[in-house]
């Protein structure tokens, strides 16, 4: 059975979050094969769990509201997404540190705008595999 995962943007730029085992997960970004990341974080299925919860709850309120959202509250977080609406969806300033919430060491990037519609599919996507 393959791992729960979800990836976000498109082939030039993009963020994904995949489960790799019990309690680890790895989370790969690409910005134009400029700037890479790829570390493994130890998270909880309850945290991830949280984390799309929040992200699908912003997702159906009205669309032109600016939100963020983190993996895990407090300093072991490895993974933040602030979302910007933009037309018919959002675009995501996505915030990674590997070593938790380290000013010193992260990476930022930017994801093109994508509609509400396919993030609401995306994200219920993996809290339904999450919740099985």
């Amino acid at each position: 059975m393959e791992q729960p995962r979800i990836r976000l943007g498109n082939d030039d730029v993009w963020l994904e979050l995949a489960r790799t085992g019990t309690d680890s997960w790895q989370i790969t970004a690409d910005w134009c094969s400029w700037l890479t990341a790829d570390f493994t974080a130890d998270l909880r299925v309850a945290e991830v769990v949280d984390f799309v919860a929040r992200m699908l709850s912003r997702l159906r309120a009205p669309s032109d509201v600016r939100f963020s959202a983190a993996v895990t509250p407090g300093r072991t977080n490895p993974l933040t997404l602030k979302a910007e609406p933009v037309g018919n969806g959002f675009a995501f300033s996505a915030r990674l540190t590997p070593n938790g919430d380290d000013d010193a060491r992260h990476l930022q990037m930017e994801i093109d705008p994508i509609a509400t519609v396919e993030l609401r599919e995306t994200f219920s996507a993996l809290h339904a595999v999450l919740m099985a």
